[in-house]
């Protein structure tokens, strides 16, 4: 408990230390209000939430049991367990749920992970309405704002063996006739066929063994811009994105989303694990953005997209593309320092991709990517980065929890642990208007917690507060230490919260809980910045 205090006290300090810009003298506050446990460790028994406001309903993703959860937040201090709808019967389990005017929706995977999934709906009660085939592996799933459509990212990802290698695709359902009404003629498939003989932008990545272009792209997250008229679809192996225009199913455009250069000043992070220290540090290394939640929305008339910069590798038996620095040859005139790189406490643990870096095919690195930008982005409509928290993650995280920085997510004595990987991995979001101004609600998928930024002008947001429910004092094991991984999060405006109040909403993966935050206004003076 003394951990908890000292962070909750720590926040408001440490976010006049890293804010880019004045702050309004409006604010806001996160707080636990009340968590849902299934007691299931490291098993994946709450990973994707969704709110249903006319019954108070949330709706989360239970892969452990296979089933979908459906808790009761008429009072949010208590949430319980109204039911729980099982998905056996459609498949092996649900990857993602959504749910809009009364109607459920799960993306539910086969039992053989190549094999085309299903769209199964629902009503509120748990009663089953309809299912159509979709593609393989579909990972999440998504009403579009006025409800017409669901919009379903086939992740298509390979077997172990890399023997199999199904194409990646968005599936678009036309629902406009009611879920009931739906038949596999309401189905379309936006997938990337066009693309395969086509010159691509130099940072897509299609490395895949023997892999088209459609069969390597391997769409992750979807955001649909307020109109429900475009899409965008994260490809996060492939550090891209994909543009739809929904009505045509067409994947309109493929936009490459570039490196961030890790060698400048503001752009450093910690390279070892083994260095046993806080070392945030510019390094002669790019980072790949590879996001993967994606969310939009508008200002000033324009649509603006904020990417959760988590990264992720190809690691399979069949093919691994995953080496670290000290293993591999570095360019004698690119690095002419490489032996001082390359140990253990430098540059030696990071883990990089074999597929970039040799440039002349030589044999040898003449630059280093590593996964994962350690930051979230704000995109425009086209593609192009207005905005990169840079390292702001890792500075926070180091200043309110330097005991456990880059800690593991299912380890409490796993100090800088996740240094030469990933770091911190943002991963989930949200986004949400309260009092007026648009926030990001960014969630850590290993150390854990929320950290929040007012981004309501895309070009200049500002850290408002970093929140941690995780009690590193606890055992992960025995299901005492709190919230681990956030994973799924759902922002629940004042009109459809059961307070009154804006709640958000987070399903944590490795601890199988999931936590209600109240968001109230916390009134500050201007600091001056």
């Amino acid at each position: 408990m003394k951990t908890k205090v000292l962070l909750i006290l720590s926040i408001m300090i440490t976010a006049s230390l890293f804010s880019n810009s004045v702050f309004s003298k409006e604010l806001i506050d996160l707080q636990p209000i009340g968590t849902y446990a299934t007691g299931i460790f490291a098993e994946g028994a709450a990973e994707i939430v969704a709110h249903d406001p006319a019954t108070q309903r949330l709706f989360v993703t239970n892969g452990y049991d296979k089933t979908i959860d459906v808790i009761d937040i008429s009072d949010p201090t208590s949430p319980s367990l109204a039911s729980v709808i099982d998905l056996t019967q459609y498949g092996k389990q649900a990857n993602s749920v959504d749910v809009y005017n009364g109607l459920v929706v799960c993306a539910v995977e086969n039992v053989n992970k190549q094999a085309p999934g299903t769209a199964v709906f629902f009503d509120t009660d748990g009663n089953f309405i309809n299912q159509v085939t979709v593609g393989a592996l579909p990972d999440m799933i998504t009403f579009s704002p006025n409800g017409d459509w669901v919009l379903v990212a086939n992740e298509g990802e390979p077997n172990d063996d890399y023997t199999v290698d199904p194409v990646g695709s968005v599936s678009i359902i036309d629902i406009r006739l009611g879920a009931a009404g739906i038949t596999q003629d309401n189905v379309k498939t936006a997938g990337f066929e066009r693309f395969n003989n086509m010159e691509l932008d130099s940072s897509i990545r299609i490395f895949g063994p023997n892999a088209s272009v459609a069969q390597d792209l391997e769409p992750e997250y979807i955001t649909v811009d307020r109109n429900s008229q475009r899409a965008w679809v994260t490809l996060q192996e492939n550090n891209a994105l994909g543009v739809i225009n929904i009505k045509d199913a067409k994947v309109e455009e493929l936009i490459g989303l570039g490196f961030k250069d890790h060698s400048l000043a503001e752009n450093g992070f910690d390279a070892s694990n083994e260095d046993n220290a806080i070392n945030i540090t510019p390094w002669p290394t790019y980072g790949m953005f590879q996001p993967d939640t994606i969310a939009s929305y508008r200002y000033m008339g324009q649509t603006y997209i904020v990417t959760a910069n988590e990264g992720d590798s190809r690691d399979y038996a069949g093919f691994s593309e995953e080496e670290r620095v000290k293993d591999v040859v570095l360019d004698p005139t690119a690095f002419p320092d490489a032996e001082v790189l390359q140990q253990r406490a430098m540059l030696g643990r990071l883990k990089i991709t074999t597929a970039n870096g040799d440039f002349d095919g030589d044999g040898d690195f003449d630059a280093l990517f590593s996964y994962g930008a350690r930051s979230f982005s704000i995109l425009n409509a086209d593609g192009q980065r207005v905005y990169d928290s840079a390292d702001e993650v890792e500075q926070i995280t180091a200043s309110i929890l330097p005991e456990f920085f880059n800690s593991d997510e299912d380890d409490n004595d796993s100090f800088d642990a996740r240094s030469d990987d990933k770091g911190p991995e943002p991963e989930g979001l949200a986004l949400g208007k309260v009092y007026g101004r648009t926030y990001a609600f960014i969630g850590l998928e290993r150390i854990g917690g929320i950290m929040v930024y007012d981004i309501t002008n895309p070009s200049a947001p500002s850290f408002v507060q970093y929140l941690n429910t995780r009690d590193f004092s606890g055992n992960p094991e025995l299901s005492t230490a709190g919230d681990l991984a956030p994973e799924g999060l759902a922002f629940i405006n004042d009109e459809d919260s059961p307070t009154g109040n804006p709640l958000l909403v987070v399903s944590y993966e490795v601890s199988g809980t999931t936590t209600i935050f109240e968001i109230s206004k916390q009134t500050a003076a201007n600091t001056g910045m």
